[in-house]
């Protein structure tokens, strides 16, 4: 019933066939206007906040309350009015076409924001009939604002579908720069996904990996943290935590983020925070007390005076942050100071009242009454108060590079108008309304700079680095200590004089802000379990492994013929081992093995001065000196296996040692046989001895020794030993030995000395109970014992000894059987021969026969 009732109601109030579109809510009137042939928008928040008041949804809700003034939003509204004003007096730009504007109150709220945006739309009319649909041209072409990102983003939302340019001189959000959602957003600052990358390079140039993070709780704050974090881990950063609030939260919140700070390790405090948020942070931090943080602070608050000013503490000291790079705009400063355009801007009479009251801390005369709310009395306001030595932030211009953005931005919207109006001597219809296709275009101010917008509608992002450093009056100076410039290659565009910072606390050393200390060179991080990457333990570099880096994450293997060093920082070439003449054991070996060779010599001698004797002749002489000859040569031969092995040494030594053996055993074989065949040819007709003369005991020992020979050709031909650097056996040295090539050939010359010296051994112990004096079998059956015993013990021993103890096993060996079989061979002769002349005698010698 009601539905039809309101159907009939609005079908009489509308002529017949004739669409009508009506305002819905009451009429936004703006705080200051003034005519002109293009109407130009701004929304500034002339207010920093409202007062919440609870709704009983049965009525219209009143008018939101404004509180918190806000000078800030008035300079940037005088840096707009400036602008206009110049381009008004230009002949150049827009010549013969007046701007005007309509500047309204946003209050720092979302929801008043879109409110006044369709009002610069719409205008104030009750009712529109023109054109079909209800559409018209908007009122303003483009529209300044507004001071933040949360607040443009709904904004621009708003204004997209109608294409009217939005130009924000402050709003940064990464977010803002997709044109899809805000296809007509343009701003003249850079946007947060620069300044987020920089802030992160920041703190990785000055080392600090443990920090923490307040944001706040919009969009400027959460999309500018969050590229920060993406690129902090990117960069090995990590955060110890990320609180947020707003200036709105209840206090419980705001205690709850001090809580965080005050439990926390991390030294370092990123804030990307507008300058009212962090207004209350510092208050409170003051309140408990808390100082000796870094903080790394976003543009939003790194140069407001405002804030150094109520850090009373000095909780803020050393702060170093991301500004926009400092700008000159010849007159702007002036203007700014100049409060008499506010007045004559037709602002409404309660808001300038409210403006000139603050500003100049005195009330205008109501009633009878001159005090104020909070029951002190004040001065009386008399209208025609002098800025002139007045300190406040109305009067602080240390913001200019914001107002330079306001300026760029009306200046940009006038050379894009000028450029679709085709603008010669004066522009052509002024009424023409051409919102829907103004680009904007590039641009260069009157002080030289660039302004370029790109697809994105976003400027170039160039940032001066602040640090705030202490004057001797307390108060906080501003200096410039360095340059990020986005343009320039990535390993290029961080620029920091260290030597003029000053840190917390006026500290001159940088301060320390990590979860773990830095792993030095020798160790590698293992992350601890639960914990950040940049909290860990230091595990010092396994054996053969390296890191010559603080902080390394892993240790680097050194090469085979390396070692690591006690630090394990420093990979050293390992120390070279082979058994050497220099060292006492290849000294010692090296006389013993001369020392055999000289008495092998002396026994030769003795049995030449003495070969007509019967003890000489009776034992074969041919065979004894071939025999003293080839255990000469075994001597000799140890000494190959001293010094470094070569090619040629190691093949030297090995057939050497095989071929001489073989030499000396065939001798030793050749006298046990003969002996054998002289007491078989003593029996009755037997003629043995005939097949076993001299040439046939050459021709055995010939025979005997060529298979060796044969032998050890093969092996050289098929697979000869050659030099090797062993790097198992020692972790840390390298044995320098000789491969035996082929397995097969250098046990086959070992087998074959074997086999001929159990051959002998057998056939001395079977001529072992001859008789006595002309019998040398039992001497070549102990000397044998003594050479099997040698060289069967000399397997294992081989096996298991460790580098160059191998070689000196092996050098061992062959001395202790060499001095066997010349001892137990020709000592007993020698001492006949020398000490028992005597026995000495044929008649001697055939005694027992």
């Amino acid at each position: 019933m009601v539905l039809l009732v309101l159907v009939a109601a609005l079908s009489k109030a509308e002529p017949e066939g004739l669409v009508m579109c009506r305002r819905r809510g009451g009429p936004e009137y703006p705080q200051l206007a003034k005519d002109g042939d293009i109407i130009l928008g701004g929304i500034f928040s002339f207010h920093s906040s409202w007062q919440n008041r609870e709704l009983n949804y049965t009525q219209s809700p009143p008018p939101l309350q404004c509180t918190s003034l806000n000078f800030r939003a008035f300079q940037f509204t005088q840096a707009m009015l400036f602008a206009i004003e110049e381009i008004n007096n230009s002949t150049s730009l827009l010549p013969g076409v007046s701007l005007g504007y309509k500047i309204y109150d946003s209050c720092g709220s979302i929801a008043r924001g879109v409110r006044v945006a369709l009002a610069l739309a719409n205008g104030n009319q009750e009712t529109s009939t023109e054109g079909s649909g209800c559409s018209r041209p908007a009122q303003v072409q483009a529209i300044m604002g507004e001071d933040s990102s949360s607040p443009s983003m709904a904004t621009a939302t708003v204004l997209g579908p109608f294409h009217i340019p939005m130009i924000s001189h402050f709003a940064t959000c990464g977010c803002l720069s997709d044109k899809v959602k805000y296809p007509s957003f343009f701003r003249t600052i850079p946007s947060d996904r620069y300044q987020s990358r920089a802030l992160a390079q920041l703190v990785k140039h000055f080392g600090w990996t443990w920090v923490g993070a307040i944001r706040t709780n919009d969009d400027y704050g959460n999309n500018g943290m969050a590229t920060f974090i993406e690129t902090a881990e990117q960069l090995g950063i990590c955060l110890e935590y990320s609180v947020a609030f707003f200036r709105t939260d209840p206090e419980e919140k705001l205690q709850r983020v001090i809580e965080s700070i005050k439990t926390s390790k991390s030294k370092v405090i990123v804030a990307f925070l507008s300058f009212l948020d962090l207004d209350l942070l510092v208050r409170q931090f003051a309140l408990y007390n808390l100082t000796g943080y870094q903080w790394v602070g976003s543009e939003g608050w790194i140069i407001d005076s405002y804030i150094a000013r109520v850090d009373a503490h000095h909780i803020l000291n050393g702060a170093i942050g991301l500004s926009i790079a400092k700008a000159h705009v010849t007159g702007l400063g002036e203007f700014i100071l100049d409060v008499r355009p506010l007045k004559s801007a037709g602002i409404d009479s309660s808001m300038f009242t409210e403006f000139w009251q603050a500003l100049f801390d005195c009330r205008f005369r109501q009633g009878e009454s001159s005090e104020s709310e909070t029951g002190q009395s004040q001065r009386e306001c008399t209208g025609r108060e002098n800025l002139s030595g007045l300190q406040n932030i109305f009067t602080d211009l240390s913001l200019m590079a914001i107002f330079n953005n306001v300026y760029k931005g009306v200046l940009a919207v006038a050379h894009a108008l000028h450029n679709v109006w085709g603008c010669g001597e004066t522009c052509g219809n002024k009424t023409q309304k051409c919102n829907s296709d103004l680009h904007m275009s590039d641009i260069s101010t009157k002080e030289g700079e660039e302004v370029y917008f790109n697809e994105k509608g976003d400027v170039t992002a160039k940032y001066d680095i602040i640090n705030w450093q202490p004057k001797e009056d307390g108060s906080v100076e501003f200096v410039t200590v360095g340059l990020y410039d986005a343009s320039l290659p990535a390993d290029r565009q961080l620029t920091i004089n260290n030597s003029s910072l000053v840190w917390t606390q006026n500290a001159k050393l940088v301060p320390v802000s990590v979860c773990s200390d830095s792993c030095p060179p020798g160790t590698r991080k293992a992350v601890q379990k639960g914990k950040p990457v940049c909290c860990y333990d230091c595990i010092q570099c396994a054996e053969g492994e390296i890191s010559n880096n603080t902080d390394s994450v892993t240790c680097d293997q050194c090469h085979p013929e390396f070692w690591t060093n006690k630090k394990r920082d420093v990979c050293e070439k390992k120390e070279i081992e082979f058994l050497s003449y220099e060292e006492i054991m290849g000294v010692l070996l090296t006389a013993v093995s001369l020392l055999g060779t000289c008495m092998t010599s002396i026994v030769a001698f003795i049995f030449f001065r003495y070969k007509k004797t019967p003890i000489v002749r009776a034992n074969n002489s041919e065979l004894s000196f071939l025999l003293l000859f080839s255990l000469a040569l075994c001597f000799l031969c140890s000494l190959t296996f001293i010094g470094r092995p070569s090619e040629w040494s190691c093949m030297l030594r090995h057939t050497a040692f095989g071929i001489t053996f073989v030499l000396c055993i065939s001798c030793v074989l050749g006298k046990t046989i003969v002996v054998l065949m002289a007491f078989r040819a003593t029996l009755p007709a037997s003629n043995v001895m005939k097949w076993f003369g001299p040439p046939q005991q050459r021709l055995t020992v010939v025979s005997f020794t060529f298979v060796q020979a044969l032998i050890c050709t093969l092996w050289l031909v098929l697979s000869p030993p050659f030099p090797i650097k062993n790097l198992t056996t020692y972790k840390e040295k390298i044995i320098l030995e000789c491969d035996v090539g082929s397995v097969i050939g250098f046990w086959a010359v070992l087998g074959y000395i074997g086999l001929l010296s159990l051959l002998c051994f057998v056939l001395a112990f079977l001529a072992r109970k001859l008789p006595d004096n002309f019998n040398e079998a039992k001497f070549i059956t102990f000397s044998m014992l003594i050479f099997c015993a040698v060289w069967i013990t000399f397997i294992p021993a081989y096996v298991s000894s460790p580098g160059k103890f191998t070689v000196a096993v092996e050098i061992f060996a062959i001395l202790a059987s060499s001095f066997g079989l010349l001892f137990c061979i020709f000592a007993p002769k020698c001492y006949i021969i020398l000490m028992k002349p005597e026995k000495n005698t044929k008649k001697l010698m055939m005694g027992k026969m």
